[in-house]
Formats: C-alpha cells, structure tokens, sequence
C-alpha cells in the first residue's frame, strides 16, 4: 500500500482504491535521473541565493549523489510505497541527511518539478533520436552510392510507370529521414526553456534565480509565464508528432521492404539475422522486422492521440489528468530508439538483387513516355496527340508480348511514320532513366549530386 498522499490539509486516511490510482511511481522511476539532475541544481541555486545554508546544500548534493549511485548499482530499487519517483527521492534524502533534505522543496512545487524531469527527458531523447536518423541517413548514402546504375521500376498506384535507379529510390527516404531530423532538432530548440521555478502556477515569494538552474540544467533560459508553464505538454506532444511522423515514413519503406523481399518481386533478400522461420513450412524467411516496424506504426499514433485527448479540455494550470502524459511518451521513445537501431542494421546488411530489379523494368513499358516526349519536341506533335499514338505503340508491343523498348523502328513507324531512327536509342530503360536530367531527377548525374549534397548536409550537422 503506498502512503499517504502528501497533503498538509487532508486529514483521513487515503483509499486504497485512490492510491492505486494516483501512484506513478511504477513508470515514472524511468526519470530518476533527471529528477535527482534538477533537483541539484535547485539546490545549488537556493544556497546561492542564500535560502538554504551552505552546509545544508554540501548535505543536499551529497545525499543526492549517493541516492543516484544507489540506484545504478540496484540498491535501491524504487519499488517502495512513495506515490512517484519525486517523493521517493525526497524521501529517500530525508531518510540519509536527516532536516537538510526537507529544505530541498523550497520555492517548488511537484508541477514545476515534474515539468522540468519530463522536460529533461524529452530534450534529452529528442537529440538522442536525431542522432539516429543522421546514422539512418549515412546508411541510406552508403546503400545509394553502391546503386546509382541500378535500375530499377519506379512505380504509381503500385504499377510500373518508369524506369529510375536504385539509388534515386533510396535517396527518397534519406529525403523523408533529413525532414525527420529537423523536425527534431527545431522542437529541442523551441522547447529548450526551463520550468523550474514556477512553483505551483504563479512562481514563489522567495528571492530564486530562474537563470541559475537554467543555465545549470542546459537550457537556454526560463520559460516566460509560470501559469503557461507547469501546464504545458507541448514539447510531449510534439515529440509524439515528430515519431509517429518518423515511424510512418519507415513504415512505408518497411511497406517496399516485405514486397521487394517476396518471391513476386526478389529486389531485395535480407540478411538471415532479420528474418525468422515459419513454425511449420520449413522454407519459408519470414520480412518479420520489417513488419513489425510498420505494425508499431499504429502504437506511437494512438500514443498521440491519447496525449492529445488527454490535454484538450484541461483548464489552467495543473490537472491530475495530466499524471497520463508519461507513459505513452516513454512507450514512444523506446520504440523509436529500437526501430532506427534496427532499420539502420538491417538496410545496411540486405543484399540489393540488380539482377531481379533488371528483370523487372521490362515490365510494363516503363519508357513510354520518353515516345511520347520525343514525338513533342522532335515531331512538333501536340502533347495529346503524342499521347495517344503512345498508346497505339504500346498496345502494338502487348499483341507482339514484347516491352516498348524492344520494338523495331519498322514497328514503331507502322504506328506513325514520324517516328525516326534515333527514338529506338531513347526507348532503352536506361537511357530513359538517364534522360531524366532535370532537377531533383532521377538520372545517375542527378542522383550523385543528391548524394553529394545530403552528404555534405551530414557533415555541417556533426
């Protein structure tokens, strides 16, 4: 049973039930760190300040050490019947220090306390994540420099549309990763102020210095308004945004991943490490990673919306309701850490099949629309027109079982006899993919400079 909730005005015995419900210790020990980190630069700042003593905050920093080492080395498990990992703490001080660990609370409040150890975490992890899309990023590059004459189907709705390179495919989602990382990146920026010092809404009569701990704790100042302040979860929503953003667009790679890896396609075959058996067909490797990644999808989004749901009807300043911002931002982080860990491992070990992806861009007529263009600028032939005597040639190669590319000049002029010699050059897959020199294209040219110019992005942000 835990004990009583810390209250000078409630005179009766908690309900068990009420306990229950209200301990978050279970979870919220995940942030002993950042808890025992703020609430020594609390201290420092109340004896700077002249609040407390210098001998009562050399006992504080001490107690405060000891209790972090106690817990790193499992000595003390935070399993007790405190009702979070802040009185735990405290309590904890109070039970080795003795009167100097009760001062340690002066000029706070649990809201601003527990708004600076969330904080904490989030920017922390935050950087940490960012971190792990630059890793992703250099994996994306390194894959791409090995395919940039890789040909392969670029595809709408699913269907083979024209033919792009390997490279240019990877470098989509190096593109996806880079809008990953700043979306990071701006939120630790953005929400890198400190809320410790706000007290319970309205900041507190003694004389503190909100610029200390900022400055001790790594912030770039204090917040503006404490009413604001010990109420907002923002920086927790905006970290839910940022992974599900992140996860959804590895979901859709890991989406390519379980097709390119099927018998139908074979672009791609995973290394044995990342794919599992089946329970009773001995042959099958089953693209489990990448399934399970794109399934986790769906978890961070509901974390999302619950936070979201939770936070939209709460009045100013602190509600209990908000005890529930933790654990889906905990659930989230983990997942997000482990998926980029495990992405960035298994794209770097898979083995790119040229030989199957060659295969599969005489598929579909994937250089049609190079007829099409050719007959506009060398021909003069009305886009619309082009099109549909594009349409004719590649209903003509359908009824010969050939691709357009492998069609005659004497076949391509029974459709249109505008149609010269050097269009039989240009239908071929990879001068079609080469052709396409505009830009942000898709040609080998283009997809280097793509590369060069991520790469050099890499560097400027290390």
């Amino acid at each position: 049973m835990s004990k009583k909730i810390a209250s000078a005005r409630i005179s009766q015995t908690s309900s068990k039930l009420l306990q229950e419900l209200n301990n978050s210790l279970p979870f919220d020990r995940l942030l002993y760190r950042e808890d025992i980190e703020g609430s020594r630069a609390h201290a420092f700042m109340l004896a700077e300040q002249g609040i407390i003593s210098q001998e009562d905050y050399e006992q504080i920093e001490q107690g405060l050490v000891d209790i972090y080492e106690e817990i790193e080395r499992g000595e003390y498990l935070l399993d007790g019947d405190e009702e979070d990992i802040h009185m735990a703490i405290e309590s904890r001080l109070t039970d080795k220090i003795g009167d100097a660990g009760k001062r340690l609370h002066t000029a706070r409040s649990r809201n601003d306390q527990v708004a600076l150890d969330f904080r904490l975490y989030v920017q922390k992890n935050t950087m940490v994540i960012a971190e792990l899309l630059l890793q992703n990023i250099e994996t994306f590059i390194q894959v791409a420099h090995k395919n940039i004459d890789t040909l392969l189907p670029g595809m709408t709705h699913l269907q083979h549309a024209q033919p792009i390179n390997f490279a240019y495919h990877i470098m989509a989602y190096a593109s996806m990763f880079k809008r990953d990382y700043e979306r990071f990146v701006n939120s630790y920026e953005r929400n890198n102020y400190s809320p410790i010092g706000c007290a319970a809404l309205a900041g507190t009569p003694h004389p503190i210095n909100r610029k200390t701990t900022a400055e001790r704790l790594g912030f770039k100042e204090p917040t503006l308004n404490c009413l604001d302040t010990v109420s907002d979860r923002d920086f927790a929503l905006e970290i839910l945004f940022n992974i599900s953003t992140m996860m959804m667009h590895i979901s859709r790679l890991s989406e390519e991943l379980v097709l390119w890896s099927s018998s139908e396609f074979g672009f791609v075959q995973l290394s044995d490490k990342h794919a599992t058996g089946s329970s009773i067909m001995p042959q099958k490797k089953n693209p489990d990673i990448p399934e399970l990644l794109r399934g986790k999808t769906g978890r961070v989004n509901g974390n999302l919306i619950s936070l979201l749901t939770v936070m939209k009807g709460l009045t100013l300043a602190y509600n209990k309701d908000m005890q529930e911002d933790k654990e889906g931002v905990f659930d989230s982080v983990k997942t997000a850490l482990l998926s980029l860990k495990i992405l960035n491992e298994m794209i770097d070990e898979m083995q790119v099949r040229e030989d199957k992806m060659q295969e599969a861009c005489m598929i579909g007529h994937l250089s049609a629309t190079d007829l099409a263009d050719y007959l506009v600028k060398e021909a003069g032939i009305p886009f619309r027109d082009a099109y549909h005597i594009t349409g004719s040639v590649v209903n003509l190669a359908e009824d010969k079982g050939l691709d357009i590319s492998e069609l005659s000049l004497e076949d391509l002029q029974s459709v249109d006899e505008r149609i010269a010699e050097g269009v039989v050059a240009l239908l071929d897959n990879r001068a079609s993919m080469n052709a396409r020199q505009s830009e942000g294209g898709t040609s080998s040219i283009r997809t280097l400079e793509q590369i060069d110019k991520l790469t050099q992005w890499v560097k400027l942000q290390r």
